[in-house]
């Protein structure tokens, strides 16, 4: 099977599986005011951040400084990159022991920047994607953590994973996991505590300070990055029916 090809069915596994789109599409503007950080490079909207992508984040290494990294965790001794797809997310549950994510997780903990994330909701028919935001709709950070890791060309690329843990239940209505979302008060320590300390912080957000709604299912294509995506739609017995046709 082509490459190319490969990963387009990795990627459409993914996100069924996990916490695998968000939104980004704040001015940048905003963006530096709300995270007292400068842009490291030019930042442009992104409403179906996907896996593979360069997308800002905060390295607790700068943390006066946003950066673009690459979403798919690539460990520092892997031998290649082909890892990336599929560690764009690290379980809370297991971060401290997992071989993979522990290093990263003692010394290496980062703030992905977003405002709001996608999830899948299943149905007797198909599964119906759902944009979940704060309930002003303003920035926020997940927790994550990243790695430095040279490729053959003697190239840096720094890459990350979004921790996920058990669902609050407005998520859980629509899927088991959710994104660790960090309270304003919590992301300078999330960058600086011990590890030990740093463990309580990786809680479901409150419910009652988020809200859900169903979007267009043009987002399951990553082709598609546009405002339209985070528009809500109202769905009918009939639209759900009609969802069969961008599948």
């Amino acid at each position: 099977m082509h490459t190319k090809t490969l990963l387009y069915f990795i990627g459409a596994f993914l996100w069924v599986i996990l916490c695998g789109r968000f939104s980004i599409a704040i001015s940048p503007a905003a963006l530096k005011k709300r995270f007292n950080a400068e842009l490291d490079k030019p930042l442009q909207p992104r409403y179906n951040a996907a896996p593979g992508q360069n997308l800002p984040v905060i390295l607790n290494r700068s943390p006066n400084k946003i950066q673009l990294c690459q979403w798919g965790f690539i460990p520092h001794w892997a031998k290649d990159a082909s890892m990336d797809y599929r560690l764009i997310n690290a379980r809370a549950e297991t971060i401290i022991e997992n071989r993979i994510f522990r290093s990263a997780f003692r010394k290496q903990r980062c703030l992905v920047l977003a405002d709001g994330f996608y999830e899948w909701q299943k149905t007797p028919l198909r599964k119906i994607p759902h944009r979940i935001v704060l309930q002003d709709e303003s920035p926020f950070a997940f927790a994550g953590i990243w790695s430095g890791w040279k490729d053959k060309n003697e190239h840096w690329i720094n890459s990350f994973s979004i921790i996920t843990t058990k669902a609050n239940s407005l998520v859980a209505e629509i899927h088991d996991r959710m994104p660790v979302i960090l309270q304003p008060q919590d992301e300078t320590n999330w960058l600086t505590i011990p590890p030990e300390d740093a463990v309580n912080l990786l809680q479901s957000y409150p419910a009652n300070l988020l809200r859900a709604y169903a979007v267009s299912p043009r987002v399951n294509s990553t082709a598609n990055d546009d405002p339209e995506l985070i528009k809500p739609i109202k769905l009918k017995k009939e639209q759900v029916k009609r969802l069969d046709e961008f599948f």
